[in-house]
Order: C-alpha cells, then structure tokens, then sequence
C-alpha cells in the first residue's frame, strides 16, 4: 500500500506541475493528511510512515525542478508551515519557535521538518501552488486568486486531492489591457 501513495503522489505532483505551469523558483504549499489517505477520518490517524513515503515520492521531483515546499501543520499548531530556512530567507518569511510532531503538527509536516536540511516554522505564507490532500484548508496560504486546477490523477491512497495555481488580480475596468 505505501508503494502506490509513493507511486501516486509523484504522478499527481508531475501532472499537476506541467498543468500548472509551474515555474523554477516557485513557492508550493502541501497540506497532507495521513489519516484521509489510509480511509480514516482527518485528524484520527496519523501515520507517519506513510507521511514518510509521501515526502520521499515528491520531494525528489520538487527539488529537480527547482520548486520550493512549505509543509502545512494541522490545526493545533495553527496550520504553520515547515519549509527550509533559505527558502523562508528568500522569500522574507520570520521564523518562530516550534518543533511539529505527528500529533501536533501532523505527520507530513513532521517528515518535512525531519528530512529537511535546515527546517524553520513560520506562521503564514502567500504561495503560487497549492495541493491539499484530504481537505487540509490550504487555501490561507495561497495568494490571493487561486484557480483550481482538475487533475486526471485526482487521490492518494483514499484521500481527495485539490489542486490550485494562482495568477495576478485583473485590475482596471474595461479599458484595461491583460496580455
């Protein structure tokens, strides 16, 4: 079973990258529940191992393609977000001080935070990508005009996916130009 959470994963990221457009540089917000992937209601439980297979499915292809991961936490750590500290630095994220775990925190980001290289926490984000697996509520970290994106590959494991990019506001009113 956590092959394919492994094998799923890396196809639903790749497919959704080409769809999305997604560029070197830019910024992709996980939101992951292990308990939604294994059948389970979210929250209930979280299973860190397969949070385990699930980083090593996509981290690989994230960093090939230059695409920078927050890791959203659960609820009790107040959906903040695991990300590398260059990256937080790059994009002029603050850091605060807390370490997740799989019961505060979730099992992914608490992967993310172990397989790091210099994992930092920081409280809020605006992203360019978005993937929600098992209904996570990711949305507060993406910039300001999400556009969901419909996938051929649409689960991992038992859990729904939802996956969105973001564009620019169109301002200006009927004159206005947009390329």
């Amino acid at each position: 079973m956590y092959e394919s959470i492994k094998t799923q994963a890396k196809a639903l990221l790749e497919e959704f990258l080409e769809k999305a457009g997604a560029k070197e540089g830019s910024l992709l917000v996980i939101g992951c529940s292990t308990s939604e992937i294994l059948g389970e209601t979210i929250g209930t439980h979280s299973a860190y191992e397969a949070a385990e297979v699930l980083f090593s499915g996509i981290y690989p292809v994230l960093q090939e393609k230059k695409i920078q991961l927050a890791a959203q936490c659960c609820e009790h750590l107040n959906r903040a977000l695991v990300m590398e500290k260059k990256t937080a630095e790059v994009f002029g994220y603050e850091s605060v001080w807390v370490v997740p775990k799989p019961k505060a925190g979730g099992s992914f980001a608490t992967a993310c935070y172990k397989n790091f290289s210099e994992p930092v926490v920081v409280e809020q984000i605006r992203a360019d990508l978005g993937i929600d697996i098992g209904g996570t509520l990711i949305g507060m970290h993406l910039k300001t005009v999400a556009v969901p994106l419909r996938l051929e590959n649409s689960t991992i494991g038992q859990a729904n996916v939802l996956c969105a990019y973001t564009r620019p506001k169109l301002i200006g009113g009927a004159r206005a130009a947009y390329e």
